[in-house]
């Protein structure tokens, strides 16, 4: 009996489409600025850096795509971050649809909610709230860039940048400057980094945490066990990677800047690794401690359900537990006054390894492809890739092309996830009728 795609086939193989639509459309003369095609590679790459919310670029987004190709760009930012599955069922809620249970079920599965129940109730909210976060992002911004850049183009950057950030995409078009240069002019600006800050970490914390907030408020001992590790685990990652990144940097980059100068490219720095992509100091010139810091941070990545990517939060969160429990020889691991089931366990060890041995054997192979660039170089561009961060030395646009095809491999494993694309080929599994005899082996 012939069946039908499992859920997440359905998902990778709809970004895959998009991506596909995206490059067709970025490969058009309009979209170029020289009136010529951008070629397949660029326009795939850029396509998927779009979709998959990643920020890696091959070429500078203000100075080679023209308005309709940013346009695209950003389209692609908003499918890819809030997921097509989103967005077309608040599409068909619109339209008056009925939603069917294969629809709920793609839901759960595309924005990682924990019960099936109430699915198509918080589609309405994602969107409504993704609207007025950006919204208000946007307007915010406008109060610089109008100013600097005139009514109709300080609208479009304020509309561009909030979006961007907000979907964690990393996507800017301050090229007009610098190319490349994302957001380095602004390294002092309270409110440019302020908001841009704030629209990652909302963006990056999922959609589960913002339901919840929304119906028991301030009242954090009602909230989910989620909400609670997910809040905790992003503020001290914020703390930790802000006084580290102040410590590494404070006689490199942070030198000669003043207090409010370092106090906001530090907490910048320990930001947009999960998982924006924006800078506002020279990353390329970052000292190794600060390259292995952001490594750290890009591999932890923001929360389940969120326009986030790397292992998550939730992730790290159970694996410590898990050691510490076993160094305290404690069976079960309890956090908050609950206990977590076994298969979270199973789940965050299994994410865990897949991404760290993906990254890893991205990393031999592209160190095999570029045997002139270092090592750090190379580890901060498949971490970055891997979690869908866009962080990078600036050696994107200088790899081979063979280079570029296994990031644009990685970005897409990133965005559906790792396990996500490794059960695409497997999901379909039949338990054993009978089971093997167990035999103990030494560990450790």
């Amino acid at each position: 009996m012939k069946q039908g795609l499992s859920r997440v086939q359905t998902i990778a193989l709809g970004f895959l489409m998009i991506i596909i639509l995206g490059t067709i459309l970025l490969m058009l003369p309009i979209a170029s600025k020289s009136g010529e095609s951008a070629g397949f590679l660029n326009a795939l790459f850029t396509a998927t850096s779009s979709t998959c919310v990643t920020g890696l670029v091959v070429v500078d987004t203000y100075t080679n795509w023209t308005l309709f190709g940013q346009v695209v760009i950003l389209l692609l930012i908003q499918v890819g971050g809030l997921g097509f599955i989103t967005i077309g069922v608040f599409l068909a809620i619109f339209m008056k649809r009925r939603i069917g249970l294969k629809e709920r079920n793609l839901i759960q599965e595309s924005v990682n909610t924990l019960q099936i129940g109430g699915t198509v109730r918080l589609v309405n909210k994602i969107v409504r709230y993704a609207m007025i976060f950006e919204g208000v992002g946007a307007l915010l911004l406008m109060i610089r860039f109008i100013p600097e850049f005139g009514i109709v183009k300080g609208i479009w950057y304020g509309i561009f940048h909030s979006i961007s950030a907000f979907c964690n995409a990393g996507f800017d078009l301050m090229g007009q400057f610098e190319p490349y240069s994302s957001l380095v002019r602004y390294y002092d600006d309270v409110l440019v980094n302020v908001v841009i800050m704030a629209l990652i970490v909302i963006g990056g914390i999922g959609f589960i945490v913002w339901d919840d907030i929304s119906v028991h408020k301030w009242r954090v001992k009602k909230y989910l066990l989620h909400t609670k590790i997910v809040l905790t685990v992003t503020l001290v990652l914020i703390v930790a990677g802000s006084i580290c990144f102040y410590v590494f940097e404070q006689d490199n980059l942070l030198a000669g800047m003043d207090v409010k100068g370092k106090f906001l490219s530090s907490v910048f720095g320990a930001v947009t690794p999960r998982t924006a992509g924006f800078n506002t100091i020279d990353t390329g010139a970052y000292t190794e401690a600060t390259r292995l810091l952001t490594v750290v941070l890009m591999f932890i990545g923001g929360s389940p359900g969120s326009t986030a990517g790397g292992i998550k939060t939730t992730t790290m969160m159970v694996i410590l537990l898990y050691i510490w429990s076993t160094l305290r020889n404690k069976s079960g691991l309890n956090i908050f006054g609950r206990r977590m089931d076994e298969d979270s366990i199973k789940k965050a060890s299994t994410v865990f390894f897949i991404n760290l041995m993906l990254a890893a054997a991205s990393a031999l192979i592209m160190s095999g492809l570029e045997p002139l660039l270092s090592l750090s170089d190379i580890l901060m561009e498949i971490f970055s890739a891997t979690s869908t961060v866009g962080i990078t030395t600036g050696i994107t646009r200088e790899i081979t092309e063979a280079s570029k095809y296994l990031l644009i491999f990685l970005m897409y494993c990133g965005r559906i996830g790792s396990m996500s694309f490794a059960l695409s080929f497997t999901e379909k599994r039949h338990s054993p009728k009978i089971k093997l005899p167990i035999e103990r082996i030494t560990i450790g």
